[in-house]
């Protein structure tokens, strides 16, 4: 293992190494999708989804192949992602927790440093919060609508329409994302170059977040009849690991879906990604029109990814591949064109690289490493804690390993050069005894795992008190009643105001 890491991080360190060669402060362009999982890129050798803009984006700067959110769901993932700091750190644990400002996030800093900073989109943070940017159309949705679902995890509960999400439409509609890459556009023809200082621009695009309905222009390119279905070793979900068997309970998807259901869904997710990636070409288009591509770092990333069927699992909330990993792109003024890292790296990574770039202050708390000087360690660091997660859990990648701990249950450890559907658990075979003591030994010199399960459930039970105190017992169950059905909506109600 140590001689695999070794390259790895060597890999990255010369990348690194010529990202730093560029003195100048340049301008941002921070792209956000919602739900793209990493591998559903061309770029990334993606056997069916078409990604061209952002393929050239890579092209001419740095495709970082495994990076990782730092919890994969809406609101912890973006509070990971806006502070660079681990979710648990600012008390974000699902979407009924997001980040309320109570550390500087990256825009803060930023302006601090002398950026003029804009935003646009969804921001899933809380909602009047100063973050840092001057917000026009932005939204923070789960502040105001939280989802209600993560505060019921002992024991889960299971949300009745989940099961509905997949599937997938085509329609000859517009897309709900142009008006938000509209503001960036005009502040980008009208604002950009009149500011006496770089700015920074966040453009928060909602797509591939379900429903999948796709424009019906992708359904020749993608047609649901050829998707390929999700794969897995005969047996595989009889002998799932426990927290995967509650997660498809939870969401109502422990039958299978059918095929052709399935197919649509993949289908019209496909076709979402590439009208990201549309979007994602307008904005870039413009930024050439107006002569400022070549003083612009851009970045391309996500929240967090998307489970698309495998191991029988849909949408997000696990820390598996498909919804743990995202894509990140890093392109602009003295970063090297054409190159692929490898080893691992996360958002908060990213965050302190983007500080850097700026000439920001990079210290206080920040849990990353900057890709700029050569010193990342070569791992990234993942944690879940919202609603099908019956106890908090906990992923380290580095190099070709994958550990995965959960408070209270079996860990997993999958060697991702030889297994990359992550379907042999190694952390029981002794051979592997030594890998699995290291990973377990940098999980724990990061946080302490059971403690911070610990703090994510009695986060949770504050948040839920709030509600009851703050609510009739009768808007409480309306509250639930549209996610949980009428049943559980009844018997968690009486539960939560003692009747």
């Amino acid at each position: 293992m140590a001689e695999m890491t070794r390259r790895a991080v060597l890999q990255a360190s010369a990348v690194s190494a010529a990202l730093g060669q560029s003195g100048k402060r340049p301008n941002i362009l921070y792209i956000c999708s919602d739900q793209h999982t990493g591998g559903a890129m061309g770029v990334n050798g993606h056997a069916v989804v078409k990604t061209p803009h952002l393929d050239r984006l890579a092209a001419r700067g740095v495709n970082f192949r495994y990076a990782y959110s730092g919890n994969p769901v809406c609101a912890p993932g973006r509070a990971c992602m806006m502070t660079g700091m681990f979710a648990s750190d600012v008390g974000s644990y699902c979407n009924s927790t997001p980040f309320d400002g109570r550390v500087a996030s990256w825009g803060n800093r930023l302006r601090d440093a002398g950026y003029s900073n804009w935003a646009t989109g969804k921001m899933d943070l809380w909602k009047g919060k100063d973050f840092g940017f001057r917000e026009e159309g932005t939204s923070h949705g789960h502040s105001q609508d939280p989802d209600i679902t993560s505060l019921f995890r002992m024991p889960v509960c299971f949300r009745a329409g989940e099961r509905k999400e997949v599937n997938g439409t085509f329609t000859d509609r517009p897309s709900p994302d142009q008006g938000k890459v509209d503001k960036a556009l005009r502040f980008l023809r009208e604002e950009s170059r009149k500011q006496n200082r770089p700015w920074c621009m966040y453009v928060g695009i909602t797509k591939p977040h379900p429903k999948w309905d796709a424009h019906v222009k992708y359904r020749e390119m993608y047609p649901p009849e050829r998707m390929p279905l999700p794969q897995w070793p005969a047996g595989y979900l009889e002998k799932r690991h426990t927290m995967f068997q509650l997660l498809a309970n939870f969401k109502n998807i422990q039958t299978p879906i059918p095929r052709d259901r399935v197919q649509r869904a993949r289908a019209a997710y496909y076709g979402m990604v590439t009208e990201v990636d549309e979007l994602v070409g307008s904005l870039l288009a413009e930024l050439e029109r107006t002569g400022q591509t070549e003083n612009t770092v851009v970045v391309y990333t996500s929240d967090h990814g998307e489970m698309l069927g495998e191991h029988g699992l849909w949408l997000k909330n696990v820390l598996l591949e498909g919804a743990a990993r995202v894509p990140v792109i890093l392109a602009g003024p003295g970063i090297p064109a054409g190159k692929t890292v490898e080893s691992p790296v996360g958002h908060v990574d990213l965050i302190a690289t983007l500080l850097e770039l700026a000439g920001a202050e990079t210290g206080c708390g920040l849990r990353g490493h900057s890709l700029l000087d050569g010193k990342h360690p070569g791992f990234a660091y993942s944690e879940s804690h919202s609603e099908g997660n019956g106890t908090g859990s906990f992923a380290i990648r580095k190099g070709q390993w994958k550990y995965i701990y959960f408070t209270g249950d079996e860990p997993l450890l999958f060697d991702l050069q030889q297994d990359p559907g992550e379907f042999t658990n190694l952390a029981k075979e002794p051979g592997y005894a030594e890998v699995r003591k290291e990973l377990h030994g940098l999980l724990t010199s990061l946080v302490d795992p059971d403690a911070v399960t610990t703090a994510g459930f009695r986060r949770q039970e504050e948040v839920m008190r709030r509600l009851v105190r703050e609510r009739s017992q009768e808007e409480f169950y309306r509250m639930l009643v549209g996610r949980l059905g009428t049943m559980q909506a009844r018997l968690l109600t009486r539960r939560a105001y003692g009747g």
